[in-house]
């Protein structure tokens, strides 16, 4: 059967679709069924310690609904249990209705087929760590720090984390203790009994093969359309392992296979999966967003190149320390270098870049709108424009 074809325009407006930038922005308040609403899209929050703007975990919420209450956010995702800390794309929030279909890989992580220096540290100090999981058991939720013999270590090779801390982070991945933050995003271990209901607990474990076609359909569904290293990314699944599973998912009709304007790879679309005429998004977005935390895709789909650039020397980074994409449109449009200097009560634009080819006054007129939101979201009382980047001196006439 001969595949179908899309364009490049219409796999973008499948792809923002999917993600919730077609969907009606909120009326009223935003409460919780709007949060479902956004994590019925997304499949799952990415989790990151890095606060330049805010947590990460907050800006893809707000991408998608505007300004809204940051702790009532917190609130539902650690406390509501409707969702819960698990490995998945690296450390995330998920639905609890989720958590059979990882148990496979964490017992892959038991058994040693995958974070094999914490397996290591594990087997050589197996006494250890039950004594940890009993003291959880007894005392949680606990901080790392409130373990009764937290071991420190001296010395590079243990990266200055305790034993207490390995065998508590060896613990969350093979899904014997769970993670609860607190108002300051410390780690909070618990038995994961107490984050997940017996309703959920007491489901059949899905075999290997089956979970990973249910993951890999669900990232279809938040992808709209994706190569299948895009899905594969998606639950962090290795790519070889997902080929048999796509082909099964098709032969079933729970995937369609496409050809996509210049993709190499056949494409796997969702069978749910709306095309709208015109996607009319305005957003900042996190480098852990979902449209954007896979470089390849980014690049596939919108023609934009993007790195995160926190990690690299400050004077060799080509646009600055944690810089956002400015989606506008159906269109990947600029990147601001953002800070929010909340001593000062400022949100800082220290650099504003605008891609080749857009129409500069219309992508200014757009980011001004929506630095000052994102202002107002912060609790900060300014933005201020830097002079660095070929969208500055436009920002800057947009503001005033």
């Amino acid at each position: 059967m001969p595949r179908s074809y899309l364009s490049i325009g219409a796999a973008r407006r499948l792809a923002l679709a999917a993600q919730g930038f077609a969907d009606p922005a909120p009326s009223g308040r935003v409460d919780v069924r709007h949060f479902r609403r956004v994590l019925g899209r997304l499949g799952l929050l990415q989790l990151d310690s890095v606060q330049a703007v805010c947590r990460s975990h907050f800006l893809p919420v707000y991408s998608r609904l505007g300004p809204y209450d940051r702790a009532a956010l917190d609130d539902w995702l650690w406390r509501s249990g409707e969702m819960f800390e698990a490995w998945s794309h690296e450390a995330s929030v998920v639905p609890v209705a989720l958590e059979p279909l990882l148990r496979w890989s964490r017992q892959r992580a038991a058994e040693g087929g995958t974070w094999a220096g914490l397996h290591a540290m594990a087997t050589a100090q197996a006494p250890y760590v039950a004594e940890v999981l009993e003291e959880v058991g007894r005392h949680g939720p606990l901080l790392a720090g409130d373990l009764s013999d937290p071991r420190p270590r001296q010395g590079t090779w243990w990266s200055g984390r305790s034993d207490g801390r390995r065998a508590l982070d060896w613990l969350f991945r093979i899904g014997e203790v769970g993670i609860t933050r607190t108002r300051n995003f410390e780690k909070e271990f618990r038995s994961l009994v107490h984050l997940v209901p017996e309703e959920v607990r007491s489901l059949p474990t899905p075999g290997e093969h089956e979970a990973q076609r249910d993951l890999l359909e669900r990232a279809a569904r938040s992808h709209g359309v994706g190569t299948a290293t895009d899905l594969a990314d998606y639950f962090r699944l290795k790519v070889p392992e997902v080929r048999p599973r796509l082909a099964e998912l098709v032969d079933a009709g729970r995937l369609l296979e496409v050809s996509v304007e210049g993709w190499r790879e056949p494409g796997f679309r969702h069978p749910e999966a709306v095309l709208p005429r015109r996607v009319d998004a305005r957003a900042l977005l996190s480098p852990f967003d979902p449209v954007v935390w896979f470089r390849p895709r980014a690049e596939r789909l919108f023609g934009f190149r993007y790195r995160i650039e926190i990690y690299v020397p400050a004077g060799k980074r080509e646009y600055g320390y944690y810089v956002l994409p400015f989606l506008l449109g159906d269109t990947m449009v600029g990147r601001v270098d953002v800070k929010a200097d909340r001593a000062g009560g400022r949100l800082l634009a220290r650099g504003v870049f605008a891609e080749e080819g857009v129409d500069r006054e219309w992508v200014a007129a757009g980011l001004r709108v929506e630095l000052e939101r994102l202002s107002r979201f912060l609790g900060l009382d300014d933005v201020v424009v830097g002079r660095r980047g070929n969208l500055a001196a436009a920002l800057r006439a947009a503001g005033a």
